[in-house]
């Protein structure tokens, strides 16, 4: 969409305001609020904001940095209409004084590996499906909306809340395929069509944005929080893959020959994934809490293997209808929701491209329930296991090439020293469990 196009579809949409979004690199939506008689200006020369005093973005002597708002991401924020006038948003890339892209921009690190991806022929296709929690009037402790389990019937409450939100999502131009309770109380699921990196990341953030704002707006409280209660099931973010041609845009990663119906190079992308995933550990489950949900007993991945019907696998290979070739994919199950959608996407493609580039060659799929194996029965199996904490995830990160190589040496090292920060914070927390274990000591 042009400039011209944009003003002019503003003006019809009776847009006072625009909101100039992006996101810090831990994947926190950031908002600039201009009035619409700065658009053209904004169009043409950018907003300058103060780069320093966001996380993980410029020191202090090279704070300047401007947002170019990207055309293709217009569109009216449902929420925020009145009679004074609508507000819209565009997503915006970052840049330098120079002019030149700003390479600590998470919007950018992806449009390099999408880019790296395309140079090599393929075109990077994601669809995430997403799950998080209502909780009741911003209550502590956290109590769930309903006592609803897998696919139970929504209360009243929980289905006025999804059904605004699909229409909100819908309004934004991005199709909701199905929304659904999910496993534990309170839990949700909701899922749109899968579609290139770049625009899905963009739409997955817009979800979060939709889906907090909306609960707000019935006085409840939304979560991504991984784990929000202890000894319920957690939320993820399972993501389906797969490569198409930028020739003939067909799915590379389809074969009808295989036993799994996958090609060649869709098993060297498994193989890059599952070898380089400790790596990727602390980007694509960011938190502390990130780990409370990889535990054995709630379908949560912990073993580094794959196969097709065994929901115990790091990576699925889900059923298609033969006649639909173009819906064969994998399936990554460890991410979470509060990873930032860009780094997760970008080190998901450059894992996956590692292992086509190399040609690893792919383990045998394991279909047993590996819950079930004991140490000795992994070990014969040359299975081996997710970090079990942040902090083992930070020491793999660290250790990553590819990682670094993905990130820059700059923002590697800075992603490092956030996280090493809230694990140290963590460390020093005395919590409930701890005084009620040993306060009789």
């Amino acid at each position: 969409m042009e400039t011209k196009k944009i003003l002019e579809k503003a003006k019809e949409d009776k847009v006072t305001f625009i909101n100039l979004q992006f996101t810090d690199i831990l994947g926190s939506l950031k908002e600039v609020t201009a009035p619409i008689k700065n658009l053209p200006d904004i169009m043409k020369y950018g907003a300058w904001f103060d780069g320093s005093s966001i996380e993980g973005f410029a020191r202090i002597h090279e704070s300047d940095l401007y947002l170019k708002p990207d055309p293709e991401t217009y569109s009216v924020i449902p929420w925020l209409s009145s009679p004074e006038g609508n507000a819209a948003r565009l997503i915006c890339d970052i840049y330098r004084p120079d002019g030149s892209p700003f390479e600590r921009d998470p919007r950018f690190i992806l449009k390099k590996a999408v880019k790296k991806a395309s140079e090599m022929g393929f075109e990077y296709n994601v669809g995430p499906e997403l799950e998080f929690f209502l909780f009741k009037e911003n209550s502590l402790p956290l109590v769930p909306l309903d006592r609803g389990g897998y696919f139970d019937l929504a209360t009243d409450r929980a289905y006025a809340v999804t059904r605004e939100i699909t229409k909100a999502l819908e309004k934004f131009g991005i199709e909701v395929e199905a929304s659904h309770h999910e496993v534990a109380p309170g839990q949700h699921e909701i899922d749109f069509k899968y579609g290139e990196a770049l625009t899905t990341a963009d739409r997955l953030l817009t979800l979060r944005a939709t889906v907090k704002a909306i609960a707000q707006r019935h006085g409840l409280k939304a979560s991504f929080m991984p784990k929000p209660i202890m000894g319920m099931a957690g939320s993820g973010m399972h993501v389906h893959q797969s490569l198409f041609s930028t020739k003939n845009k067909k799915n590379i990663f389809y074969n009808a020959a295989d036993k799994y119906k996958l090609s060649k190079i869709a098993y060297q992308f498994i193989a890059g994934q599952l070898n380089n995933i400790k790596g990727l550990m602390a980007i694509l489950c960011p938190t502390v809490n990130s780990y409370k949900r990889l535990i054995t007993g709630f379908e949560a991945p912990v073993y580094i293997s794959w196969a097709r019907i065994n929901r115990s696998a790091l990576i699925r290979v889900p059923h298609w209808f033969e006649e639909k070739s173009y819906s064969a994919r994998i399936e990554l199950r460890c991410p979470d929701p509060a990873c930032n959608p860009y780094l997760a996407f970008s080190a998901m493609l450059m894992a996956g491209l590692d292992g086509i580039e190399k040609n690893i060659t792919l383990s045998e799929p394991v279909e047993e329930d590996l819950y079930e194996f004991d140490e000795e029965k992994l070990a014969s199996r040359n299975i081996d296991t997710l970090p079990s904490s942040l902090y083992e995830a930070i020491l793999e990160l660290k250790g990553s090439k590819l990682m670094q190589d993905m990130l820059g040496e700059r923002l590697h090292r800075r992603y490092i020293g956030i996280k090493m920060r809230e694990w140290n914070e963590f460390k020093m927390q005395v919590t409930e469990w701890e005084i009620e274990k040993y306060s009789d000591i």
